[in-house]
């Protein structure tokens, strides 16, 4: 039988992401909410991605009694030194949506040439067990913020996120091509090596 994994997101994205690269390994990756429907989230107190990850996972952990995955994700500018970091997906105000952020993204480097609007995602996994064993990752992935939207297929960012190697916005590659590149989808071969 496959080992239950938690993973401690509500985020539709980020849950296809994980299941197909999880799920061909043998794990059955489920959304915390699959196991307990109303669960408190916990307050990201964290002043990086791996302390926000870690304290995700350990209190997801905790409330299931099952191994626990939780990424914390990110945009970082280099021109607004590393923002929105932490706070990307809460960027615009607590209880923003995606297009929020993004409009405050472009409006903030509205100032700079396109050249100087590069942009990093970043990416921490951690994925803890009940018995306490820890396996950690962390990748990241390259680009440039573009002012104006292409592609269907991401999420949060991934519409002005020009990756210049593919030629594309993130929202325009297709899963398999965005899991080849992506902060997410370097994390995740990070911590499969880890877990084989």
């Amino acid at each position: 039988m496959a080992e239950k994994i938690v993973l401690a997101t509500h985020n539709a994205g980020k849950i296809r992401e994980f299941k197909s690269i999880l799920e061909p390994l043998g794990y059955e990756a489920v959304s915390v909410h699959d196991v307990i429907a109303d669960i408190t989230e916990p307050e990201e107190t964290g002043t990086t991605f791996a302390e926000n990850a870690l304290l995700k996972a350990t209190y997801y952990m905790k409330a299931t009694g099952l191994p626990c995955l939780a990424d914390d994700s990110g945009i970082a500018a280099d021109a607004l030194g590393g923002r929105p970091g932490v706070y990307s997906a809460r960027y615009a105000g607590p209880d923003c949506d995606d297009e929020a952020n993004n409009q405050k993204l472009i409006a903030d480097l509205a100032a700079f040439p396109p050249e100087q609007r590069t942009v990093h995602y970043i990416c921490s996994l951690v994925l803890i067990w009940p018995d306490g064993r820890t396996v950690t990752a962390e990748g990241s992935c390259d680009g440039i913020l573009r002012d104006f939207y292409a592609g269907q297929n991401g999420f949060g960012y991934d519409p002005l996120f020009y990756v210049p190697d593919k030629g594309k916005t993130m929202a325009e590659l297709s899963m398999a091509e965005k899991n080849e590149i992506s902060h997410r989808g370097k994390a995740l071969k990070k911590l499969v090596e880890a877990l084989s």
